[in-house]
This record gives structure tokens, sequence and C-alpha cells, in this order.
């Protein structure tokens, strides 16, 4: 019995591949995770996927790089190659704070434990895997791998990095979401063509040396500034980016080309987005939606233990937030599941045998972005925006909500559940029409939400309150804020609740100014705010705030921008979100007179805020913990 249960998970030590028979693997992937076998996490889903093409996959999470090597060597040689990733997350990200401090603990490793994968998680598992099989092919994969494989600013070492295959020394690398990438490589290498012969597969990249021919097919090349141009020139750097960006966010891309060095970088086109059938069948594999048994006694994984009873049902995000990387790697054209597919994965959930009735979350990387597409997908296919919302709502994007308020209610009358709430965060601005009034549907649409699918709290993302730091966010101006908040408690007084509404907001962030954070203050106290969840911004690689942060450009109109780098600079912008905490006070009073704003040292301790009521009743927006990441 025992063994049969076991043989539900995907082999991760050699005596889980006896027990399937198995002595020889065809595809060995390496991890920075635990292994939770869960649609949420890349390992378990392009592991599945590869099982489903009838391959004999090990997965080796969290291997220790510090030892004999042990875990690298215990599967042996895979018949086809090792595929790599860091894990769900950026390793560095994972790893630091936004001050560059190391964290307690890491999320996707069991009882939160740290330590578990190294810096630069991807690079360190492939130099090992070369070291040890020079001949054996590395394909490399996942978030890191995928927003790393240009020239990049990285933060943690505060320089210019070339694209990762140049440290890898990886064959190839899967950029964005995986799984037709991978079913292509697959099935090239099983027509007996070798690694190097991969070099037309879309959302791949690959080395290409000065020797090589090309081999494209008469495509459209960008050829992008080298990485040697860009470490001298950070012009050239975000001149660079927006090409990156934009060919990204093409349904018809062309290729990119960077030279590095005496090799180049060959950055295919994206796949055609997934038809829904694909999606769906995805969800549909094999998953046990639990970790392997082999951490029963190692205390909870908590990235799993906040997913566990939630459920995606779309991928991609069209808001292009400047400081996000969703876009970057999901795709801005959203892709959505059936209704059928997410009411299955629903009454999945409902069996299990540890749900009390509540799904904690129905929603994806934008909760209202379900079923939203172009109306007239031909003038999509032209489309160079970054953004279908940023500076204004696109004439042809459908922003109804109807097929999302539908699946609410179908998903809460699934039997064993009691409730279906939302804790993804929710894009305001889809509610209101172009005069900044509440469209019918957005009506519609919040009365359902706030009073069915809100667990007390609705999570909202202002981010700013500067509408000059918002238009360099890409994101909506505060005034909408709030009326979306007046909304908000005009609805709750009408039903008898008293939730409360979660901003989040944003420190440091490029165009951000000392008087900037000065008005985040005083406007939050005015609406009877007192935040504490707060972000502090984090250079990641492939945004364009990042861009704008090292380089001092803006990558799209190429005028400078002020942007907080010195630790001493972040921190005073940061302690603007605690005004109401004595030790700051005196802190914020000398920084604002050292610029001559003593006007807004008067506003924001002498001038008293006019009560908000509704704030007042359903009590101040306290939020105690650590400061919350985010991406």
């Amino acid at each position: 019995m025992r063994e049969n249960y076991l043989n539900k998970w995907l082999p991760i030590t050699v005596k889980d591949a006896k027990l399937r028979g198995w002595t020889e693997m065809d595809v060995i992937l390496f991890t920075g995770d635990a292994y939770v076998d869960h649609p949420s996490f890349g390992a378990a889903v392009i592991g599945r996927i590869l099982e489903s093409m009838g391959l004999k996959v090990a997965i080796v999470p969290q291997p220790n790089w510090q030892d004999d090597l042990r875990d690298f060597k215990k599967f042996g040689v895979p018949r086809l190659f090792f595929a790599v990733t860091a894990g769900n997350m950026d390793s560095m990200v994972n790893h630091y704070t936004a001050n560059k401090r190391l964290r307690s603990n890491d999320a996707y490793t069991p009882d939160g434990k740290k330590a578990h994968r190294p810096d630069y998680a991807s690079i360190v598992y492939s130099k090992i895997l070369k070291d040890l099989f020079p001949d054996v092919p590395i394909v490399l994969g996942g978030v890191e791998a995928s927003l790393r494989r240009l020239t990049h600013y990285d933060y943690w070492s505060d320089k210019l990095k070339p694209g990762i295959l140049i440290e890898t020394k990886a064959d190839i690398l899967v950029y964005g979401m995986g799984e037709k990438p991978i079913k292509e490589i697959v099935n090239k290498l099983k027509e007996g063509k070798s690694i190097v012969e991969l070099t037309n597969i879309p959302q791949t990249s690959y080395l290409q040396t000065a020797k090589e021919l090309d081999n494209i097919d008469d495509k459209v090349v960008v050829q992008l500034y080298s990485h040697e141009e860009c470490l001298n020139d950070k012009l050239k750097f975000a001149k660079n980016f927006k090409i990156i960006e934009t060919e990204s966010n093409r349904l018809n891309a062309d290729i990119i080309k960077q030279k590095v060095g005496k090799e180049t970088i060959v950055v295919n086109p994206p796949f055609p987005l997934m038809e829904q059938k694909e999606l769906d069948s995805m969800y549909d594999l094999a998953f046990t939606r639990l970790p392997h048994p082999k951490y029963d006694k190692k205390g909870p994984i908590p990235a799993y233990e906040m997913i566990k009873f939630s459920i995606k049902f779309h991928r991609g995000c069209f808001g292009g937030c400047s400081f996000c990387t969703i876009s970057a790697h999901q795709g801005k054209f959203v892709q959505s599941r059936s209704e059928s597919s997410v009411l299955r994965e629903v009454k999945k959930v409902a069996e299990m045998p540890d749900f009390k009735g509540n799904i904690s979350d129905l929603g994806g990387p934008s909760a209202n972005m379900y079923q939203m597409q172009g109306v007239d997908l031909s003038i999509c296919e032209t489309c160079k925006r970054p953004s279908c919302i940023s500076p204004a709502i696109c004439t042809n994007l459908s922003t109804d909500h109807t097929k999302l308020t539908a699946l609410y209610q179908k998903a809460n009358r699934v039997e064993g559940v009691k409730r279906v709430y939302i804790g993804s965060g929710i894009r305001y601005d889809m509610l209101f029409d172009k005069n900044k009034n509440l469209t019918r549907d957005g009506k519609k649409y919040t009365e359902n939400l706030i009073e069915n699918h809100v667990s007390g709290r609705l999570k909202i993302a202002p981010e700013h309150t500067s509408d000059e730091v918002l238009k360099m966010m890409r994101k909506p101006t505060f005034d909408l804020f709030k009326k979306f908040q007046k909304h908000f408690f005009d609805i709750n007084k009408k039903l008898g609740l008293k939730q409360q509404l979660i901003p989040y907001f944003i420190s440091s962030h490029p165009g951000s100014q000392m008087e900037d954070m000065a008005d985040l203050a005083i406007q939050t106290k005015k609406l009877n705010f007192q935040l504490e969840q707060v972000q502090d911004f984090t250079p990641t690689p492939m945004t364009v705030a990042t861009v704008i942060y090292y380089s001092g450009y803006h990558p799209y109109t190429l005028k400078k921008v002020f942007t907080a780098r010195t630790k001493e600079n972040k921190l005073n912008q940061r302690m603007f979100f605690f005004w109401y905490k004595w030790e700051f006070r005196k802190r914020i009073e000398n920084s604002l007179k050292k610029i001559g704003r003593i006007d807004l040292v008067k506003e924001l301790f002498e001038i008293k805020p006019k009560e908000n009521k509704e704030q007042a009743k359903s009590g101040k927006t306290k939020h105690k913990g650590k400061t919350k990441k985010r991406r």
C-alpha cells in the first residue's frame, strides 16, 4: 500500500524510482524549491507535462551544492537532458530584502527554513552539472532564467550581467511559461535531432558562436546593442529594454539577438497563445496537490499552505506595471481556463480531507481579468503597447465581468464549498469608464464581490498618491482610488458589513521624491489609514523601473528620472509610511526641513484628518507582521 501511495508523486529519491521499476531516467529536473505536486509550482507542472509524454522523470528538489554533490549524481545520466530551475522565485529575491538583508526564512522550504538553495541557483546548479556531466544537455527555465535571458541589471551585485546562458553554459533556455517549448524540445530530440540543432523552437534562447551559420528562415531579426556597449553606455542599455519589452508583448514578435564577446544570444519569438483546451489539459494532469510525503515530518511548506485551497483561473496580465515581472514572464495577453476546468478543480479541492469549506482564493495575477481580451484580435496582432489599461483603458479591450461573476456563483454552489473568497488583488481601474464613473458592470461586480467573496479584507494596490509617480508606475490616478474607496464603504454600509480595504504602497520607486512620500503620508492620514504591510521598491531584472533605477533614463522617453538609490535615501522614503510612530516623527521633520518643506511638516503633524466614519468603524487599516513580499 505504501508503494502504491508513493507512486502518486514523481520520484525524488532512488527508492521512489525503484518502486516504479525505473533504472534510467529520461529527464532529471533540478529545482530550488521543495517538491509540491501542485499546478502552482513550476517544477511539478513541467514534471507532469513530461510524464504525460511517456517519459521517465525524476525531480531533485533543493539539491545540496556544498557537500560531495551526491544529490547531483544519484539518478545518474538522463537519456535526454537535465532540466534546471531556481524555483518559483528568483533566488536573490527569495534570499534578500530590498535593503539587501538576508531573509530569515524561505517560503518554499519545509518549516520555512533558509539556506536550502544557493544565491543565483540557476547558475550554481548548471555549473555543477556541466562539470560532472559535460556531454549531457541542460535545458534551463523558470522565472530566474526567464527574466535574465539578456543583459540585465543585477541589484544584489550592483552591476550589469550578461544573459544567463553565458554564465550557466546551458544548451537552451526556455523563457516564460514552459509547457509548449518543453514539449517541442522533447519531440525534436525524439526525432533524432541533437540539442545544438534546436535553433528554431519558439520561446527559447540559445548561444550562437561566430562560426555558426544563421538558421532563421528569413524571419526579421532585431539586433540589440551588445553587452559590452551596454556596460559602457547606460543609455544604450535603456534603449535595449524598450525593444525587449515591446517584442515580449507582441503577438507576432521578431527574433532578438545580442552579442556578448565572441558569442551571440539568440531569443526566438514566443509561442502563439495557448488554446483554452491546452491550458485546461495541463490542469487535468495527475497532480496530487500535496507536498511529497518525504516532508511529512519536516514542518509545513509556507508557500503551499498559502495556496493550498486556492485556484488559478488565468495566466498573464495586461496591466504592465513598471515594477512587476508578471507580464514579462507570463505574457501580456490573458489566457483563461474554461469554466468547466475551473469547476473540476474546485470539486477536487472540496474533496480534500482537511478542506473546511472555504476556497481561499479564486483568481490570477489580477483577480478580475478572467476571460478578458481584445474585442477585435486583429487589432491586438499589431499592438505594441506594454499595457492595455495604462495610461488609459484600450477601446478594443473588453472589461466585461459577467463571465467572472457567473464563475464565482457556480463555484460557490459546488458540493462541500461554503464560501469562495477572492484573495488576489483586483484592478479597480477596470471598473470605471473614461470619465472616471463607475460602470454598470463594475458596480454589479463590486457589489457581488463585497457581499459574497471578501473575507473581511479586500486587497487593492494604489501603490502611490503622486500622479507623476503613478504615471511612471503605469497605475491610475489616486483620485480613482478615492472613488473606489467611497464606493466600497457605501456598499458596506448598505449591506451592514464592516469590511476593511487593504491598500498596498511602494516607496523609493523611480520618480518618487521625498515630497511625494510626504504627500503619500498626508493623503493616507486623511483617509485614516495606518500602513504597516508595505513594499520598498526592489529592482528585479526585466522591468521598466529597474532599467530606470540603474541607468537613470526612462527607456521610452529617454529622459532622466530621479531615483532613490542609496540605502539612506531608500530608508528615508520608507519611513513616511510610519509617520504615526513616534520614533520616526523627528526624522521626518528634520528631513522635510532640510529641503525647505516646513509646510508639509505642518500638514502632516498639525492638521487633523477629516473623519472618515466608514473607515473608522471598520477599524484603521493596521497590518501586523513582516513586510509582505510582492513582485
